[in-house]
């Protein structure tokens, strides 16, 4: 069975659809068994239903709707998705299915919560605006706020992980669970709330919005992501929660934070024996110009090489990256002088 693609083209369906019934009329036999897998008759609705099946629907209707959603959540149309929902509104709650890109399903709220990460895949501008109104109507017709019982994570995770606080707003605004905990098999982050995806994948934005709605810190890697230590950091604080903490306030910046952790022995070098992470290779790969900039004032050794043989210089980079932003100009001026460039063999 194929996956749809992750750019759909309904118009090409369609000429699918036709190609399909001039071969079966010119008596190709593949064509004709592919028609006859559904009708005895050599007919457009023959054929569109045959390519619907075989892209996994019940029906033409059905596989056009689901192009249709997808274009609709690309291009942020609320018109066109009032009509939708109009006509069809268990759309609004419906897993997307059969996409080479979410073969495991994906609920319309989560898609449009990613949307912006993805949007360079996508072939879709940069700036995305309007997620957050896709994700007031998506909620407004029904889906679920906190996603379904079984879901490995809610929405407002989602949003956390991939820095749409368009939509992340949306949703605390509507009432979702603030702490609510991810399954223990989702991947990523293990059991992790809203901040914690936040804190972990560098989306600040998104992070001190969770902060100032109330959500819970837990940790002093949380405290550190979200600015404040205070209460988490002791005489008693392991070495290795102290490391985590500390690449946690490096990546959003959090300059007092790392004073605190810094006068408490923490090394500016160390290594998070668990994830491997480390203060300035994550503040370098994520673009984080002023904590690159305090970490070498207080001794940070640039030419520090990860597990790969990559320096932060190195990981500042579009193909070591996940995260774009005007910070990585500033990093790369930054360690470029300072780095020793030469080739390990």
């Amino acid at each position: 069975m194929p996956d749809l693609p992750e750019r759909p083209d309904l118009a090409q369906l369609r000429r699918q659809a036709k190609e399909l019934l001039r071969d079966a009329k010119s008596g190709d036999a593949g064509a004709l068994e592919r028609i006859r897998t559904v009708s005895n008759r050599p007919a457009l609705a023959s054929a569109q239903l045959a390519l619907a099946r075989e892209y996994g629907f019940s029906s033409w209707p059905k596989l056009k709707h689901e192009v249709e959603r997808r274009d609709i959540l690309n291009s942020r149309d609320l018109r066109r998705l009032s009509s939708l929902l109009a006509e069809d509104p268990s759309l609004a709650t419906e897993s997307m299915e059969h996409w080479c890109d979410h073969r495991r399903g994906v609920a319309p709220l989560n898609y449009i919560a990613m949307i912006r990460f993805d949007a360079r895949r996508l072939g879709l501008p940069r700036e995305l605006p309007g997620t957050g109104a896709v994700a007031s109507a998506l909620l407004a017709a029904g889906a679920p706020m906190d996603g379904l019982p079984d879901d490995t994570e809610t929405p407002l995770m989602t949003a956390a992980s991939y820095g749409d606080a368009e939509v992340a707003r949306a949703l605390i605004d509507a009432g979702a669970d603030l702490d609510a905990t991810a399954h223990p098999n989702a991947g990523g982050v293990p059991c992790g709330s809203a901040l914690l995806h936040a804190a972990v994948f560098g989306m600040t934005d998104v992070l001190d919005l969770l902060v100032a709605a109330g959500a819970g810190i837990r940790s002093i890697e949380e405290g550190a992501a979200a600015g404040d230590v205070s209460g988490w950091l002791t005489a008693d604080t392991p070495l290795q929660a102290r490391v985590r903490a500390l690449t946690m306030a490096a990546d959003h910046q959090r300059l007092e934070v790392m004073d605190r952790l810094l006068a408490a022995g923490t090394p500016v070098d160390a290594v998070d024996e668990q994830f491997r992470r480390q203060p300035l290779r994550v503040a370098a790969q994520h673009g984080r110009p002023a904590s690159v900039r305090y970490l070498l004032e207080h001794g940070a050794d640039p030419n520090l090489r990860d597990d790969n043989g990559l320096t932060a210089l190195d990981l500042c980079h579009a193909e070591h990256r996940y995260l774009d932003n005007p910070g990585h100009a500033a990093v790369d001026r930054i360690l470029r002088p300072v780095t020793d460039t030469a080739e390990v063999l």
